[in-house]
C-alpha cells in the first residue's frame, strides 16, 4: 500500500462525478520515462539485428502484447538503468533504505510493452497506456523466473530496487506488471466496485503465462521454477495467485500483503479508527489516553507511536479514501473519494466510516477480491511488527490463521519481523528504532529456494528478533531465519 507517484490520469467506465480529486492526492512529482537513449543499449531490435550476447532478441514475442520493445543492455540493474532510462527511480522512491547496495554487471535483454487495455493512467515511455510490463532476461540464467506486481498503485518499475536487482544478480529472469491501473485515482478504472483491484489479479496471471513463454523462447527451455513475490499490494497478489492459480507457480514470498476478506479485518475496518482517534491523541488533554487506547485496540501496536505522525500525514487518510471509493463509492454520494482530513461528524467523513453498517452489495464487492487461505503451493509470509499502515494483528496474523484453518498449514511459513515497518525508507529516519525488511525478504526468498529444491526446510512460524547491538550495516545486509537442514 505505499503511496504511488502521481501520474497522468484518465477516466474509464465509471460516472463523470469522479473528477475533482487529483490536486488533493498528489504525493510526488509526476515523471515519465525518457525516450529510449541511443547510447544505452548495445543493440536494439529497431536498429538492426542484435549481435553477441543478445543475438535472437528480435525474434522474441510476448504472447498477447499489443506493443513491445526489446533492447540489449550491458546492465539490467538500477546501477545502469537509472541513468540509461530503462527504469523510473520515481517509481521505487521511498521503498528501500538509502544505503541498500546495488548489484552491477548483469547484461541481458529487457522487453518493455503493454497488453491491450482501455485505461491510460500509466504515462511511462509516453505510451499513456495501462497494463504495462517489463521483462528482463539475463545472459547468465539460473533456470528460474520471478514475477511481481507493484506495491501501492505504482508502475512496473516499483520493485526494481527491492526485488529485481537482487534476483537478476542471482541469475533469475524477472517480470513485473503495473497491475492494469496506476495512480491515486486508480478507482476510476472498471465498471463496478472492486473491478480495479480484481484486474490486478488478472494482469499478474496474464504476465506470468506470457513471461514463461518468453523465457522458454529465450533460453530454449521452460523455467525450472517460477516464484511469485511482492510487497504490500504485491504481496496480496502472491497470496491470491497461489490460491487461484497454483499451477503457474512453484511457490511465493509474500511481503506484508494486503488482506481482503468480506467479514474483515481489512483496510476499511481499521483505518477509520486511526482517522478518528489519532488527532485526539496528538492534541493531548483529557481525551488523549482514551484515544490512545482506541488506537491500540484497533491494532496499532504499543511502541509504534513514533510512526503515527508521518502515517497520519501521508498514508492513513489518503489510503482510506481512495480504497473506500473503489469498494464503496456510494458512501460519499457525488463526492469523489471523500474530504481530506475531515473531522468526525462532517457529512460522509471517512473518519466515521463503519464497515459493519454498509450494505451487502458493498460487502460483495470485497468478496469478489477476497482471500481464502486455500493456497496450493509453498508460501513464505513476512511482516514487520511495527507496520502501522497494515497492522500485523489485522493482516498477516489473520492470514496465517486462515491458511491453517483451510488445512494448508503445511504449505506456509510465517515470520514476524521484530521492529520492521511497512516502508524501508523510514529506517533512514529512525535507524535506532526500526530494522529494514529488504534483507529479511531476501532470507525468506533463499529459504523458499531451499524448500523447493528439497535441500532445506525453513524453520516453523516464529518472530525473528532484532539482534541485540546489531549495527546499521549488519541489519542492512543480514536477517538470518535459522534454517533447519533436512536430514
Amino acid at each position: 500500500m505505499p503511496p504511488s507517484r502521481t501520474t497522468v490520469l484518465s477516466l474509464r467506465g465509471r460516472p463523470a462525478r469522479r473528477r475533482g480529486l487529483l490536486a488533493a492526492l498528489s504525493l510526488a512529482a509526476s515523471a515519465s520515462l525518457l525516450p529510449v537513449p541511443a547510447t544505452a543499449a548495445a543493440s536494439a531490435t529497431g536498429d538492426g539485428a542484435p549481435v553477441g550476447h543478445c543475438a535472437g532478441s528480435a525474434l522474441l514475442r510476448v504472447p498477447g502484447a499489443a506493443r513491445q520493445r526489446a533492447v540489449c543492455l550491458d546492465g539490467l540493474t538500477t546501477a545502469t538503468t537509472a541513468a540509461s532510462g530503462y527504469t523510473d527511480p520515481a517509481d521505487y522512491a521511498g521503498l528501500t533504505p538509502r544505503d541498500l547496495p546495488t548489484p552491477t554487471g548483469v547484461p541481458g535483454i529487457q522487453i518493455d510493452g503493454y497488453f491491450p487495455d482501455t485505461s491510460t493512467t500509466n504515462a511511462s515511455h509516453g505510451w499513456n497506456h495501462d497494463s504495462q510490463f517489463v521483462i528482463r532476461l539475463p545472459d547468465h540464467w539460473n533456470g528460474g523466473l520471478v514475477v511481481a506486481g507493484s506495491p501501492g498503485n505504482r508502475e512496473q518499475y516499483a520493485n526494481d530496487k527491492a526485488v529485481s536487482d537482487w534476483v537478476l544478480a542471482r541469475g533469475y529472469a524477472y517480470a513485473a506488471t503495473d497491475k492494469g491501473n496506476t495512480g491515486p485515482a486508480f478507482h476510476r478504472d472498471g465498471r463496478r466496485p472492486g473491478d480495479a483491484i480484481a484486474e490486478w489479479n488478472t494482469r499478474l496471471t496474464q504476465l506470468t503465462r506470457a513471461a514463461r513463454r518468453v523465457v522458454a523462447e529465450r533460453y530454449h527451455r521452460p523455467p525450472v521454477r517460477t516464484i511469485a513475490t511482492g510487497l504490500s499490494n504485491g504481496g496480496y497478489l502472491v497470496r491470491w495467485q497461489l490460491e487461484n492459480h497454483p499451477e503457474l507457480y512453484d511457490g511465493g514470498v509474500d511481503w506484508e500483503g494486503t488482506l481482503w476478506r468480506a467479514e474483515g479485518p481489512h483496510l476499511l475496518t481499521f483505518l477509520p479508527s486511526a482517522l478518528r482517534n489519532y488527532p485526539r491523541y496528538a492534541a493531548g488533554g483529557p481525551g488523549a489516553q482514551t484515544a490512545l487506547d482506541a488506537m491500540h485496540k484497533a491494532g496499532y501496536p504499543a511502541g509504534s507511536e513514533f510512526l503515527w505522525p508521518s502515517h497520519h500525514a501521508v498514508y492513513w487518510d489518503l489510503t482510506q479514501r481512495v480504497y473506500r471509493e473503489e469498494i464503496d463509492p456510494g458512501y460519499d454520494g457525488a463526492t469523489e473519494a471523500g474530504t481530506p482530513f475531515c473531522a468526525p461528524g462532517t457529512p460522509a467523513c471517512d473518519a466515521d466510516y463503519d464497515w459493519t453498517t454498509r450494505p451487502q452489495a458493498v460487502h460483495r464487492a470485497v468478496d469478489r477480491i477476497a482471500l481464502t487461505g486455500r493456497i496450493g503451493k509453498p508460501l513464505i509470509t513476512l511482516q514487520g511488527t511495527l507496520d502501522v499502515l497494515l497492522p500485523i494483528s489485522q493482516d498477516s496474523d489473520v492470514y496465517a490463521r486462515m491458511v491453517h484453518r483451510a488445512g494448508r498449514g503445511a504449505l506456509l511459513r510465517y515470520y514476524r519481523i521484530e521492529d520492521g515497518t511497512h516502508t524501508d525508507a523510514l529506517v533512514d529516519t529512525f535507524p535506532d528504532k526500526l530494522r529494514p525488511m529488504v534483507p529479511c525478504h531476501r532470507s525468506a526468498f533463499t529459504a523458499l529456494e531451499g524448500w523447493l529444491t528439497g535441500s532445506h526446510l525453513p524453520p516453523g512460524d516464529h518472530t525473528v528478533t532484532r539482534p541485540a547491538g546489531a549495527d546499521r550495516a549488519t541489519l542492512l545486509t543480514a536477517c538470518p531465519l535459522d534454517r533447519e537442514k533436512r536430514s
